[in-house]
């Protein structure tokens, strides 16, 4: 037992602790939400989700769980609470995920460690064999920095670069909390090439192959994988960039899985393009918090903003629900970005991104939103949460 009062430790984009109880918190605000905008229907489908953790992933099993009763399969890369320190925040979300679970009837199981190994897949399969069956519904919400090819032994490290021009233009420097300026050099093909290794599609095909393999695949099995496109403002370094590159890698692959599945299985396989939100990840990308700050401040303002349980709610209850067919654009996306993306919503930002300075930076943002919720992430800055209550830090699920 570890009982402590937990004070944030956070500078710039770097939390290096959470709050399990705002973590928790946060997980019951998010199944509330599920549980009032999507009625209840039982079924017996059995999801597998790969980064079932935090963001869109953590999202995705709460909306699968608390809507249609899904039996889920949880995969997370977590760090549990020692005598030094909390757990991640990720590791207490998937606690309170369980704890809730339990006292509300669902089965849930969870593995923690690499998902892009292939002894992680090997005990996927075990446990999928022996608790669940065939998978009615994968979902892939894998943002790792970092793969070790499972073949090949390599380390591959991700970056956030433009491609063949350097990038010069305005982002927060969240120590100082002001406008500054930053520059960022293009990548090399090496930094290119692990780019792609690590956030590209082939390690959703090698869960495909071991998967059907197994033959734990269901008939009308339906994968679906999440991206990112965002506003012309962050091309340059996002869509434009190594990231881009590996997205365009993970369409490739997903439209060649829809058309297996779909001749061996009647299955699909989909992409969400999902819009801006807060992540771990996202805080940490230069230009992302200021746009961010901005957009947040013209969509609440216009009662459209989705944290990532907004998004998969819409997901699941107009796309992926059972019995429901996708609506896709032309590429075959499924399109949860289209609020973030109205024009009037893109022209207010980049009107303002073009006046923004140190000077009027709180004005014509809404950094406080930006930071609150960042600070949430981790547990902290929770409504309703006592900070100055000692807590239970070594926790288990």
């Amino acid at each position: 037992m570890a009982i402590q009062i937990i004070k944030p430790r956070i500078r710039g984009f770097i939390c290096t602790n959470a709050h399990p109880a705002g973590c928790h918190a946060n997980v019951l605000n998010q199944i509330d939400e599920i549980k009032q905008g999507i009625p209840y229907k039982a079924t017996d489908m059995n999801a597998l989700v790969i980064g079932a953790s935090t963001g869109y992933g953590l999202a995705s099993r709460i909306a699968l769980t608390w809507a249609y009763g899904a039996k889920t399969l949880g995969l997370l890369y977590e760090r549990p609470a020692d005598a030094r320190r909390t757990a991640t925040a990720g590791y207490y979300n998937t606690a309170a995920f369980h704890r809730q679970a339990t006292a509300d009837g669902f089965f849930a199981d969870s593995l923690n460690g690499d998902a892009f190994s292939d002894e992680m897949k090997a005990e996927a399969i075990n446990r999928l064999k022996a608790n669940f069956g065939k998978i009615d519904i994968l979902v892939y919400s894998i943002a790792a920095p970092r793969r070790i090819h499972p073949k090949t032994g390599a380390s591959h490290q991700s970056v956030l670069k433009p491609i063949g021009e350097p990038y010069t233009g305005k982002t927060i420097d969240l120590n100082r909390e002001t406008i500054a300026p930053v520059t960022i050099d293009p990548a090399t093909e090496q930094e290119i090439t692990d780019t792609v290794a690590v956030m590209g599609g082939e390690d959703l095909e090698m869960w495909i192959d071991a998967l059907s393999e197994a033959e734990l695949l269901a008939p009308e099995v339906t994968v679906v994988a999440y991206t990112y496109i965002g506003s012309t403002l962050t091309w340059p370094i996002y869509w434009d960039g190594t990231i881009g590159r590996a997205k365009d890698d993970l369409k490739t692959r997903v439209d060649a899985l829809d058309e297996r599945l779909a001749n061996q299985l009647g299955g699909n396989a989909y992409i969400s393009v999902n819009k801006a939100v807060v992540t771990q990840a996202s805080a940490a990308i230069p230009v992302v918090p200021l746009y961010v700050s901005i957009l947040y401040d013209i969509m609440n303002a216009k009662g459209i903003n989705e944290a990532p349980i907004g998004q998969m709610r819409r997901l699941f209850s107009e796309h992926l629900g059972p019995g429901l067919q996708p609506h896709l654009d032309n590429e075959r996306y499924i399109r949860l970005d289209d609020r973030e993306l109205q024009p009037e919503v893109t022209n207010a930002v980049t009107e303002r991104w073009g006046q923004i300075d140190t000077d009027n930076f709180h004005e014509l943002s809404d950094y406080a939103d930006f930071r609150r919720r960042f600070r949430n992430l981790f547990g902290f800055e929770v409504e309703g949460v006592d900070y100055d209550e000692a807590v239970e830090t070594e926790l288990v699920f």
